[in-house]
């Protein structure tokens, strides 16, 4: 059984809770949309998921009805408790108390080498939790988190696309996006302002520019979109050269919304060939 909007004002108002605005709170309260998540992440028994932000634990128990083994996490500790009662009946949940940006991650996941995050993220915290999860935690394979949608529109961005910037380059870099649905407002207890999105991020076997460092990438990628309106010669001076420009083919008057992942990696490359040459 999956938590309804009454089930869910039942519970924070028996417990004396009230959802918190600096932890991101909107629980779903819904269950045919936690039904369609769990269905849309395509795990079941033998598959091991990860739940951030598991809440009172309405996603976590759609999850857990499709036999996958689920860690849940949560950071809110008047939360916890009541968590673990919506879930107890179900013997494949583990509840984890604590903060997702401070989880000792390797040790959390050592129970299997293929993970699958499934999650409604905080909007708060929702962006920068996904890029350390792509940077810094390989034993997640896969995700499908729900974000606000202008964020998973940024996530799954072409080049030249509207939404397109940083966020978009590094999540290529590591992985395959798109968007897998939209989940209206008026499921969420309380109800957000804003429209919501499903995005389906799948790890790449390699990264998708296998012969530069990540964070050589990263940091030119980064300080090309700080003005990304202006030319990148103008934005990278001193950074990049007009013959590193022209080694890595990329014209000096483009600007960071042109270039996709793989240019950027050629420009990384022309760089760091230069740095290494000069020491």
């Amino acid at each position: 059984m999956t938590l309804s909007r009454r089930d869910i004002n039942d519970l924070l108002e028996a417990n004396g809770l009230a959802p918190r605005r600096e932890f991101g709170q909107n629980f779903v309260g819904d269950p045919n949309t936690v039904r369609r998540i769990a269905r849309l992440a395509g795990v079941g028994p033998g598959d091991h998921v990860v739940e951030i932000g598991a809440g009172l634990g309405s996603l976590t128990s759609a999850l857990a009805e499709t036999g996958a083994s689920v860690l849940a996490l949560e950071i809110d500790r008047g939360i916890v408790p009541v968590l673990r009662s919506v879930v107890e009946r179900f013997d494949n949940v583990t509840v984890v108390e604590g903060d997702a940006q401070e989880m000792p991650w390797p040790e959390l996941l050592a129970g299997s080498d293929a993970w699958v995050l499934v999650a409604n993220l905080p909007y708060n915290v929702g962006t920068p939790l996904v890029m350390d999860l792509l940077d810094m935690v390989p034993e997640v394979a896969r995700m499908l988190v729900m974000v606000q949608r202008e964020v998973a529109e940024r996530m799954v961005s072409p080049a030249r696309g509207s939404a397109y910037g940083a966020i978009s380059v590094k999540v290529a870099y590591w992985a395959t996006a798109r968007i897998v649905g939209y989940v209206p407002a008026t499921v969420f207890v309380p109800q957000p302002k804003v429209e919501s999105a499903l995005v389906e991020i799948t790890r790449r076997a390699m990264p998708a520019v296998a012969d530069v460092a990540p964070a050589a990438l990263f940091e030119l990628v980064k300080a090309g979109f700080a003005h990304r309106r202006q030319m990148l010669r103008r934005v990278l001076s001193g950074m990049v050269t007009a013959d590193q420009f022209e080694r890595a083919e990329i014209a000096p008057t483009a600007r960071a919304e042109e270039l996709d992942v793989v240019a950027w990696g050629r420009l990384t490359a022309a760089v760091e060939a230069d740095r290494r040459a000069a020491l």
